[in-house]
């Protein structure tokens, strides 16, 4: 049996396109490969053939790093969806032109394409992305890795078996920007609690903030159609640096210090009155522990041969920004309840990631230290 092997490039060479990995020291939700370029020439069935960049140096830099010759590099886009025959499309650009990229690669029929967050600065623009992919029949994975890390996924299997009894809340600390790093907290908070949000409730920084259409942070609250409640506290979190609370009725699962710690909690027999008491017990751990940029690939081309899903997709980012958006509009508006799908698809959050973005990360890193 002759298995396929994808031609994959990578749009946005810089940081998540290429270099991420190397600040990597420890595992915590991390496990590598993680970033783009270095999961593609890890994995078995792909073959990283081109990138594309506006930027002289992170061509070149690009193209030594993963042994791709000069004529495959490109500072056009386009030139690079006609002149190459690719199956799998990394979009890790700055926010601000994701929604034009995307439906360019995905009109130009590349059947994957695995997208850096937030997937978009406005609703509409995430509509459209969204509306190119599935007329197109084009395959997404947004990388929203938390999905694919061992321990959350085993959290929400967990959830799914019922091992936890009937779920009652998500709560996440994580200081962070409602649409850069919030996609993160959003994400994992849907799929930790396994439904889909309905309603909300929001409160930001600043009056001055929610004015604004400049990323913020702020808290949430938020309901989902399946009972399930979930917090999210965006502002400054203390000693609980990007932690999740998972309750139960039967059970408790925490992930501590940006999940390097994994508590789990069950109801046992005992206490004042016999009511039960609260037992910690073993938290399961993976007999491997692979490069989550694997997974997603393999998610991506499992989604490409059998129309799957994948952990998060396409829509789960447009989920994410419009959740940042409401919680947002909730401030606006008093502290109103906002009800979830939101009308006005215009509405917008500006991405802490594209401050600067004319020159790339990596160089403002290098000039910043």
């Amino acid at each position: 049996m002759t298995t396929k092997t994808y031609r994959a490039a990578v749009i946005g060479l810089g940081r998540m396109g290429s270099t991420f990995d190397d600040e990597i020291e420890q595992g915590g939700s991390l496990f590598l490969p993680y970033c783009h370029a270095p999961s593609y020439d890890a994995h078995p069935r792909v073959e990283l053939v081109a990138g594309a960049d506006p930027h002289d140096e992170q061509r070149q830099i690009f193209g030594e790093r993963w042994g791709i010759d000069s004529s495959h590099m490109y500072a056009d886009v386009g030139q690079m969806l006609a002149k190459e025959d690719l199956d799998l499309v990394s979009i890790c650009t700055t926010a601000r032109v994701r929604r034009d990229i995307a439906v360019a690669v995905a009109e130009a029929g590349v059947r994957g394409i695995w997208l850096e967050k937030p997937i978009s600065l406005s609703l509409k623009e995430a509509d459209e992305m969204v509306a190119a992919c599935q007329q197109h029949g084009t395959s997404t994975a947004i990388n929203c890795a938390r999905r694919w890390n061992p321990f959350f996924g085993e959290t929400r299997r967990q959830v799914d078996d019922g091992e936890l009894g009937r779920l009652l809340q998500v709560t996440a600390y994580a200081q962070c920007g409602l649409s850069h790093n919030g996609s993160h907290a959003i994400d994992t908070i849907r799929y930790l609690a396994a439904g889909e949000v309905t309603w909300v409730f929001g409160e930001m920084e600043s009056d001055a903030a929610a004015e604004g259409e400049m990323d913020l942070q702020g808290n949430g609250y938020l309901a989902f159609d399946n009972g399930v409640r979930a917090y999210l506290r965006a502002l400054p979190t203390g000693v609980a640096s990007w932690e999740f609370d998972v309750l139960g009725t039967e059970g408790r699962v925490r992930s501590l210090a940006g999940a390097i710690e994994w508590e789990k909690w069950i109801q046992v027999a005992g206490g004042p009155r016999q009511r039960g008491l609260p037992a910690r017990v073993p938290f399961p751990w993976p007999a491997r522990m692979r490069g989550m940029g694997l997974d997603i690939v393999d998610d991506l081309l499992a989604a490409i041969e059998s129309d799957s899903k994948p952990r998060s997709d396409i829509t789960d980012g447009r989920a994410a920004l419009e959740i940042a958006i409401a919680l947002r509009e909730s401030h606006r508006q008093g502290g109103q309840r906002i009800d979830l799908p939101l009308e006005d698809r215009s509405l917008r959050i500006e991405s802490a990631e594209i401050r600067d973005d004319s020159e790339p990360a990596r160089v403002r890193r290098m000039k910043a230290s």
